[in-house]
C-alpha cells in the first residue's frame, strides 16, 4: 500500500479515540445498532452542524431514501435530481417507484442549474399535471451549489429540497455548512468521506418529530407491543454503534482533515496555474469546498503521451479502489465517455501507482436511465469529458501530490 498513492482514503485518528470507543463498546456488549456511541456521534453531528437533527444510518443512500420517503415520495411520482453526481443521489427515487428527472449543471459549481431546474418544474406541471415531489441537490466533490436560487424555486414552488452533501461535510455556503438549508441534509462516511465510519451516513432532519419519524423507519418500523408487530415498511438502516465509536474518533480530526483537503487543493492550484490547458476546479464566491477531490479540467486541444493507446483494451474488473463486484462491460467504448488525453493521463498515473478517476458520468448518459426524463445543457457531459480527480485524502502526502503534479506535467506533449 505504501507504493501506491490511492485517490481518497480516510484513515484513523492519530490520537487513537476510535479504538477507546470500540474497546467501550465490546466491554460494554453495546454491539447493535443502538447504545451511547450512537447517540454520542448524533450529538457530534449535531453540535458541529449547528443545531439540527441527526440520525446515524448505515449509509449516505440510506439517508437519502429515508429523506425522500419522509417528503412523501411513492409509486408515480417525480423527483428532480442532479445528473451530474454518484447514483446514490437517483437510485433511492427508483427503490421507491418514483421517476428521476434529471437536471443539468451550471458551469461554475458543476451543481444543480437553478435556471434549468425551475423550467423542468413548469414543464413537468404542464405534462403530468403535478408538481415533482422533491428535489435533491449534490455538492459535486465538495462544492457547494446555488443554494440561495435553488432554496427559492424550491420555496416558491411548495416543493421540498433534500441536500445531498455526501460529498460535503465541511464545506460552508455563506459560512453555513451545507446540508443544513433544505428540509434534509444527507451526509455519508463510506471510507473514502472527510471522515469515515468504515461504512455509514446520516439524515439531519428540520426538528425532533422528524427525526422520530426517520428513526422509526430505520429501526423496521416496529410498532409498541412486547411482540413484533408492523403496521407499515421499515428498514434496517441504523448505524451500530461500533460504527459509531468509530465515528465519535474522526470527529476529533474533521478540522484538521478539512485543513489538509484544502492545502493539497492549493497546492495543485498553483501548480497548474500556468499551465497552459490544465484548468483547477477551485472556490466560487460565499462557498467554500472542503475539497474532497481535487479535479481538473484537460482541454481538448491539449495533447498527451500515450493518447494512441488510450481505449486500445477494456478494462476489467474495479478500476482503483472500487469495492465490490463489478460486471465485464465487454467492450472498449461507450456513447459518452472521457476524452482521449484524459484516459491517457489516468493510464499515465497508474502506471506510476497513482489512482485517479474520471469525473462522475452524468446519470442521463447512463442505461439505466435512458428514457428518465431529462433536462440538459451540455455542461455535464463537456466536464465528464474532459475531467480528471486527483488524489486528494488524508493519506496523500504533500510530497505525493509534488510527485503527481510531475507526471501530469512530463505526461504533456509540447
Amino acid at each position: 500500500m505504501s507504493n501506491r498513492v490511492y485517490l481518497c482514503l480516510a484513515h484513523m485518528s492519530e490520537t487513537g479515540e476510535e479504538q477507546k470507543y470500540i474497546q467501550d463498546a465490546f466491554d460494554t456488549n453495546w454491539v447493535v445498532p443502538l447504545g451511547p456511541n450512537v447517540k454520542g456521534f448524533e450529538d457530534d453531528l449535531k453540535a458541529y452542524i449547528g443545531g439540527k437533527e441527526v440520525v446515524a444510518l448505515c449509509s449516505g443512500t440510506a439517508a437519502v431514501h429515508l429523506a425522500l420517503l419522509a417528503c412523501g415520495v411513492g409509486p408515480g411520482d417525480e423527483v428532480l435530481t442532479q445528473s451530474f453526481t454518484f447514483c446514490a443521489s437517483s437510485h433511492p427515487i427508483t427503490y421507491l417507484g418514483a421517476t428521476p428527472v434529471f437536471i443539468d449543471s451550471e458551469p461554475d459549481t458543476w451543481n444543480m442549474d437553478p435556471k434549468l431546474t425551475e423550467e423542468a418544474i413548469k414543464d413537468r406541471i404542464a405534462k403530468t399535471g403535478k408538481k415533482p415531489k422533491a428535489i435533491v441537490v449534490a455538492y459535486l466533490y465538495g462544492m457547494p451549489g446555488y443554494i440561495d436560487e435553488l432554496k427559492e424555486i424550491a420555496d416558491r414552488y411548495e416543493i421540498p429540497l433534500i441536500e445531498d452533501a455526501a460529498e460535503g461535510l465541511g464545506s460552508t455556503y455563506k459560512g453555513k455548512v451545507v446540508g443544513t438549508f433544505g428540509r434534509y441534509g444527507v451526509l455519508s462516511f463510506n471510507g473514502n468521506k472527510m471522515i469515515t465510519t468504515s461504512g455509514g451516513g446520516a439524515l439531519i432532519c428540520p426538528n425532533k418529530e422528524a427525526k422520530e419519524k426517520i428513526m422509526w423507519w430505520a429501526t423496521q418500523a416496529r410498532e409498541s407491543y412486547p411482540y413484533y408487530q408492523h403496521e407499515a415498511i421499515g428498514y434496517n438502516y441504523r448505524l451500530s454503534n461500533i460504527c459509531a465509536g468509530i465515528g465519535r474518533g474522526q470527529m476529533t480530526v474533521l478540522n484538521n482533515h478539512l485543513a489538509h483537503h484544502r492545502r493539497i487543493a492549493e497546492i495543485y492550484k498553483q501548480a497548474f496555474a500556468n499551465v497552459e490547458g490544465i484548468t483547477f476546479h477551485d472556490d466560487i464566491e460565499n462557498m467554500e469546498s472542503n475539497f474532497w477531490l481535487s479535479t481538473i479540467l484537460l482541454d481538448e486541444n491539449l495533447k498527451v503521451k500515450g493518447e494512441d493507446m488510450a481505449y486500445a483494451e477494456a478494462v476489467h474488473g474495479a478500476v482503483g479502489g472500487a469495492a465490490g463486484v463489478v460486471h465485464e462491460g465487454g467492450s472498449v467504448h461507450t456513447d459518452c465517455e472521457p476524452n482521449r488525453n484524459v484516459e491517457a493521463m489516468r493510464l499515465a498515473l497508474l502506471v506510476e501507482g497513482i489512482e485517479s478517476r474520471p469525473l462522475w458520468k452524468p446519470m442521463h448518459k447512463q442505461p439505466v436511465y435512458k428514457n428518465a426524463p431529462a433536462y440538459v445543457n451540455g455542461v455535464s457531459e463537456a466536464l465528464f469529458k474532459r475531467g480528471l480527480c486527483l488524489p486528494s485524502g488524508p493519506m496523500v502526502s504533500d510530497d505525493d501530490v509534488n510527485r503527481i503534479i510531475k507526471i501530469i506535467k512530463e505526461s504533456i506533449v509540447l
